[in-house]
């Protein structure tokens, strides 16, 4: 393939994608509207601390090194990445603690010991169940650019392979799998917060989610600088392959017929031939017009009731006591499927479930290990409804949820220091930086 190519957005997509087709001899541009790359893998500043504002869990390592052996570069001599031994550290209340492992065999342990021999077992057999359904999407969807549901997939898998079209386990739900599992609900709510990672309920999303347990398990990785390191090292390797990076520039529509696109129009009036234009904004902000009507039919709409969740995240630089942190921690609450409700009618979550990413902690083993002195660093994350196009939280509003978030993490044994220096960014927020999205 060659030609004239411009790339809309600087996320890890449009970097991937843009590093790939320089690689192979494009003429790319990309366009980026915010001053830096990443797009969610950004760094924001708080209290003279630089935070993590975006993903924190870095799995399949191996799609990465093919991306940079692909591009004549390498992930090990442009990053430092090292696995973590914890998985994450998972509690209750102040007396109930659960760590998953990198070592399965550790996590089988942790389980027995946490709830008994049964749910070890049951914790294999689900492990197991997890990795034959990742197997059989790995080739045929996970990797796939493209998969339109359900032929051109069954076509992949095979259509007389019908244990296992069954065996991903498209519809039914996931926490319906997980009680087929698991008789503790404290664990169907551990396995459950996966469809999270990708803004679903495990009420509605599918079975098939529980793939996600095998990427864990696969391997997580801590890379010194955070995502916004990986951003970082791919502009570097898109622009040694001839990539140039217009940032702080926005598109303000695609130029697009009956024979294809032919340029962008930037927000400046500037235009910008190519052969194809790669868009790496949600679709949503294209089915809504923001580049332009022609580009607006490339996809169809999606009902605000059917997108995914959105969250409210503090990025925190704060003293802590009491409950001994690794890397990745969840505080849960103590009704799971009363979170979802509120969160399916619009609403804040009243005891909400916390994910905490302690960014100056390894992911060791040694729960002992001592904080690092004063304050740290944190991402806080609670679910909240994809409503930022309608709803701008109140002052009241945002301590509510702050005395909220707090309240969880005090009945789990973690005190966050009085007045802590953060910045608490919303569903509108994201809305913002992501339009369409909610």
């Amino acid at each position: 393939m060659a030609g004239k190519v411009v790339v809309i957005g600087a996320g890890i997509g449009g970097l991937v994608s843009a590093a790939l087709l320089a690689a192979r001899g494009c003429d790319v541009t990309v366009v980026e509207k915010e001053a830096q790359v990443g797009g969610k893998a950004r760094r924001l500043e708080v209290d003279g601390a630089a935070i993590d504002a975006g993903p924190t869990v870095f799995t399949l390592r191996e799609v990465f090194e093919d991306v940079f052996r692909a591009c004549g570069g390498s992930l090990s001599e442009s990053l430092s990445v090292r696995p973590a031994h914890i998985i994450a550290r998972h509690a209750w209340d102040t007396h109930k603690r659960l760590d998953l492992f990198a070592d399965p065999l550790r996590s089988e342990e942790a389980i027995g010991v946490f709830a008994g021999a049964k749910a070890a077992q049951s914790y294999r057999n689900f492990r197991e169940e997890a990795r034959r359904i990742y197997n059989i999407l790995d080739d045929s969807l996970l990797r796939q650019s493209k998969v339109f549901w359900p032929l051109p997939l069954m076509r992949r898998i095979g259509l007389f392979h019908f244990g296992d079209l069954a065996a991903i386990r498209p519809y039914e739900s996931l926490w319906k799998a997980l009680g087929e599992h698991f008789d503790d609900p404290r664990l169907r709510q551990l396995f459950g917060r996966y469809t999270t990672y990708c803004g679903s309920s495990p009420f509605s999303a599918p079975a098939t989610l529980m793939l996600i347990a095998h990427v864990e398990a696969k391997g997580v990785w801590l890379i010194d600088g955070g995502m916004s390191a990986l951003a970082e090292a791919l502009l570097e390797l898109a622009e040694r392959n001839g990539a140039r990076f217009r940032l702080g520039e926005g598109v303000a529509s695609i130029e697009a017929d009956a024979r294809g696109t032919s340029g962008v129009i930037l927000d400046n009036g500037e235009r910008i031939a190519a052969d194809a234009v790669l868009c790496n904004a949600d679709p949503a902000a294209l089915a809504s017009g923001r580049f332009g009507e022609a580009a607006s039919r490339a996809v169809g709409r999606t009902q605000s009731a059917r997108r995914s969740l959105s969250a409210l995240v503090w990025l925190a630089h704060a003293k802590t006591e009491g409950f001994p942190l690794s890397r990745h921690n969840v505080m849960f609450s103590r009704d799971y499927p009363a979170e979802f409700r509120e969160l399916s009618r619009g609403s804040q979550i009243t005891d909400p479930s916390v994910y905490i990413c302690a960014q100056d902690r390894a992911a060791d083993l040694a729960e002992g290990t001592a904080p690092p002195p004063g304050r740290e660093r944190f991402q806080v994350i609670v679910n909240a409804p994809a409503n930022g196009d309608r709803h701008d939280f109140t002052q009241k509003e945002l301590d509510q949820c702050t005395r909220s978030m707090t309240r969880s993490l005090a009945r789990c044994g973690l005190e966050l220091e009085a007045d802590f220096p953060h910045r608490l960014v919303t569903p509108a927020d994201f809305d913002a930086l992501f339009p369409s999205t909610g």
